[in-house]
């Protein structure tokens, strides 16, 4: 598979979290959100709407034109999810989503991959070193050393 093929399945069929938000500094919520979707092709109005949908979801749309720098860490990495939902992937890779919030923004995060896994239909597949968070999953895996060592 080329390159650019493989980066428009990834754009099309996959969304992305990160421990660290990854939200450009320079654009404003809205404007981190519907990257993807101008990337895939989505006119501007649209990838607006569809961004504007799923920050009402998220309880964030009073924030879409804020910077990164005047969101809260809770806030920031909301973004970050709406920002992986955009393109409707069918599957949602999270690393270490909530590694960097504290233990209330971390529970409601945690809510918020269950609460959206069943009202989009998608799959997420979270790494993560909190076992509360993956005694919580439908399926776990747990790796030692690189080897799947428990189901």
């Amino acid at each position: 598979m080329s390159k650019k093929k493989l980066s428009a399945f990834r754009n099309q069929s996959i969304g992305f979290i990160f421990q660290s938000h990854q939200l450009l500094p320079e654009f404003t919520a809205e404007e981190n959100i519907i990257l993807p979707a101008l990337i895939k092709g989505i006119s501007q109005n649209d990838a607006k709407k569809e961004a504007q949908k799923l920050l009402s979801i998220l309880g964030l749309q009073n924030r879409s034109n804020h910077k990164p720098n005047e969101l809260s860490g809770g806030e920031a990495q909301r973004i970050a999810v709406a920002r992986s939902l955009i393109n409707q992937p069918k599957v949602i890779f999270a690393d270490e989503p909530s590694g960097n919030l504290d233990t209330q923004n971390s529970n409601e995060l945690h809510q918020l991959f269950f609460d959206l896994r069943d009202q989009f239909e998608q799959t997420f597949v979270i790494v993560t070193h909190n076992m509360e968070l993956a005694k919580m999953t439908d399926r776990m895996l747990v790796m030692k050393d690189g080897l799947i060592v428990e189901k």
